[in-house]
Parts: structure tokens; sequence; C-alpha cells
């Protein structure tokens, strides 16, 4: 390729100028990001309240689990624009949230919420991701990790609205529908890829691949592997388990919290689950990927044993009659009225396990993002990530069963929640770059 320069793994760049509305372009994904976030964590906090609920939330999650993948397929090899697949992301979103504002017994509510809902999330999610990626080559994973961050944090407002006036929820899931119509259609008229190997003229390619100090925290790849070779890697299942186990305790933490009742501590956690992903991304530059992923399953697993014990103190005024601890969870007929009495004994416990668990909720999903351009390298980082991020189907199931499990034992519950982000933080030192003999330090 013409004025095409190699660096010294033999990688590929083509130098270009940075286009005059590269930062717009970022903002505008972020914007789109956040606006489908109350799919996943207003749902959860709002309306995951009973079984039928609870299987709308794990449906929801597997179609937008899987609706990535094909998404970047095809979007990567020119079949599908970024206008077009952002466009339909924009038109099933607003078929998602608008029927999260019907019953849950209506029968718009599958169809529309679960399926559209999910797909229409998966597009935009998948997209954005990728557009952004490919407009920053040069620092990825802050950047992902920033737009990842909304997804996360962007239903704070609705959390906030429906919390101050229940009754006005499905009016808030309407107006949040409206919002996603217009951000993302927005972003859909403006967003594109850049061309191919593409890469920002101001900064020499060679030069940030030899980075000395980059390398020694952030390694780059052994070679670029395509996803049918991550595949037969061990190191491809072992990230997908812990995407599994981290993202099924992420979500089933959104729906302990909003069962006690305590807003505040919803929004909290809901607003760490966002704000830490690019927090742990910076701090993973610094100290290492795999260092800032242990601590931050660590952080989750803390979160639990908090919970665990908010839940179980004893209360510190008189419980009204025929009130128990876990009458606040989902599923209960006094979700969201029973609220000091029950957790007045650990309040702040609950406090605390909101924050860590918040801290530890989200900021796995970018950390893991970026491993994968660690171990396999960037090339095909987009498609194999999104390999790795279906796995959040089976998270969504795990969720639903802690869910259903809390419902009559919530300390065993989040005992088990615990384990589940336990286990995996002392997998994740043996995580080996695949392609380096086994005897070179990974």
């Amino acid at each position: 390729m013409e004025n095409a320069v190699r660096d010294w793994r033999g990688r590929s760049y083509h130098p270009g100028p940075v286009p005059a509305d590269r930062t717009r372009m970022f903002w505008l994904a972020w914007g789109a990001m956040a606006a489908i976030s109350p799919l996943q964590y207003g749902y959860a906090a709002l309306l995951a309240k009973e079984a039928t609920g609870l299987t709308l939330l794990a449906v929801w999650i597997a179609c937008q689990a899987a609706g990535a993948l094909p998404a970047l397929r095809l979007v990567r090899r020119g079949r599908l624009g970024v206008r077009t697949s952002l466009a339909a992301g924009a038109a099933l979103s607003f078929a998602g949230l608008a029927a999260a504002a019907l019953p849950l017994s209506a029968p718009g509510a599958f169809v529309g919420y679960a399926l559209l809902g999910g797909l229409g999330a998966g597009l935009v999610y998948g997209v954005c991701g990728e557009v952004v990626s490919s407009w920053y080559p040069e620092r990825p994973a802050a950047r992902v990790g920033l737009i990842t961050g909304a997804f996360g944090y962007g239903a704070v407002p609705l959390l906030v609205w429906a919390g101050l006036a229940p009754a006005a929820t499905p009016t808030a899931f309407m107006v949040a529908a409206v919002v996603a119509l217009v951000v993302i259609a927005t972003a859909a008229r403006h967003l594109r890829l850049p061309p191919a190997l593409w890469w920002p003229e101001d900064v020499d390619p060679r030069s940030h691949a030899l980075d000395a100090a980059r390398l020694r925290t952030t390694p780059e790849a052994a070679r670029q592997f395509g996803p049918a070779q991550a595949l037969r890697t061990r190191t491809l299942p072992a990230l997908a388990l812990i995407l599994t186990c981290a993202g099924a305790v992420s979500v089933f933490d959104v729906i302990v919290v909003a069962g006690t009742g305590s807003w505040g501590a919803l929004a909290v956690l809901v607003a760490l689950n966002g704000a830490s992903r690019s927090v742990a991304v910076r701090c993973s530059e610094l100290f290492g990927r795999r260092r800032v992923l242990a601590a931050v399953l660590t952080a989750l697993a803390a979160g639990q044993v908090l919970l665990a014990t908010a839940l179980t103190a004893p209360p510190s005024g008189p419980t009204p009659t025929g009130t128990a601890l876990g009458s606040t969870l989902p599923g209960s007929a006094s979700t969201g009225t029973v609220v000091a009495e029950s957790v007045a004994g650990g309040g702040p416990l609950l406090w605390l396990g909101a924050v860590a668990a918040g801290l530890g909720g989200g900021a796995f999903y970018p950390l893991l993002a970026s491993l994968v351009r660690e171990f396999f390298g960037v090339e095909r980082a987009g498609e194999i990530h999104a390999v790795v991020y279906s796995a959040k189907a089976l998270a969504g199931a795990g969720a639903v069963a802690l869910a259903l499990f809390a419902l009559s034992t919530p300390a065993p519950a989040l005992a088990v929640a615990a384990a589940l982000a336990a286990l995996p933080a002392l997998a994740i030192p043996r995580l080996r770059i695949p392609g380096l003999p086994s005897t070179i330090p990974a």
C-alpha cells in the first residue's frame, strides 16, 4: 500500500491526517452507548422483580451479547454500513425501551424488549466500539473504556427519576426511548470507519511500537490471530469464563441492591459500574492488565461479602410485622417499600458493598477487551472480543439463577456470587500470551 510503513513486528500502518470530526465521533458514540444503558441497568433495577421480569432480562442479555458478533463481521467486511447498522439499532432500541414501559404480561413485552431491544443494543454496542477503537488505534483501550463506561452509568438519570416518583416509571422508559432514538440516529449520520490500516500521522507508529514503558505493562501479541485460531487456544475460553462469572455477579448485584429499596446505594452502584471502567483501563496501563483485572474481581467478591453482611445484619429499629430481610428482594410483594427497617442495621455496610460491587462490576469488561488485543493482536481484535463477549448470554442466565435463589436465601446466594468473582481472580495470574514459548515469561 502506498505510504504504508511497518514496525519491528511487521505490522503495516497507513498514516493519514486526523479528521476534524474525530472528537465529535467519539462523543456521539459515547452518547449512543449511554442511551442504551436503561435497557440493561434500568430494566434490571426497576422491572426485574419477579420470575417474568427476570426471564425477559435473561433473554435480552442473550440477544444483546449474541447480536454484536454478526454485526461486527458484516461491518468489517463492508456488507453492512455503519450508518445502516446504527439506524437499525436506533429503531430497535426505541422499540425495546417503549416495550419496557408496558406491563410485563403484555404480548409486546417479550418481542419488543427482550428480542428487538436486545438485538438493537447489541448492534449499537458492537459498532460504536469498533468505530472508536478504529479511530483511536494509538490508545484504543482507553477510549473504548470511556464509551463502555457510558453504557454503565447512562441509566442513572432514569433510576433517579423512577426512585423519586415510582409511579412515573413507564413514562421514564418512554422518555428514554425517545432520547435513544434521537441520539443513536444522530450518531448514525456521522459515525464512519477509517480507511484500512489508518494511523494518525502525528504519532510515529514505529516509535509507538518500540515504546519500552508501554510494552513492559501492556505487551503485544506474539502474532496476529484470527477468530478460529484464537478459539483453538486455552486463553480465549478462559477469558470467556471470566466474563461469564463476573458478568453474572454484576447484573445480580443491581437486582439485589434495587430490592433493598435504597435508591441512593443503587445509583452509586450503577454510576461506579460505568465510571470505574475508564479508571481501570488507565490503571492497567500503569500496572498491567492482569494485575488490575485480579484487583477488580477481588473488589467484586468483597462487595458480595459486604452486601450479604448488610442484608443479614439485625435491624436497629422495629421490623414491621410480617416483614423479613428477604422480603425486600426481587419478587416480594413489598419490593421497594420496606427500606430503613430491613437494612438499617447494615446501612453503612450496604453502601460499602454497593461501592465495592460497583467498582468491580463493570471494570472487567474493558480490561478483558484490552487483554484480547494483548493476547491475539489488533487486526481481528473486534471479532475475537465479540466471541468472548457472547459469553455474556450465559452470564445473564447465571444472574437470573442467582436472583431466583436470593428470593428465599439472599445470604447464601451472595456467598455463591462471591465465589464466582473470586475464583477467576485466582486464575488470572496463570493467563499467558498465546504463541510464546512456555519458558519465556508472558
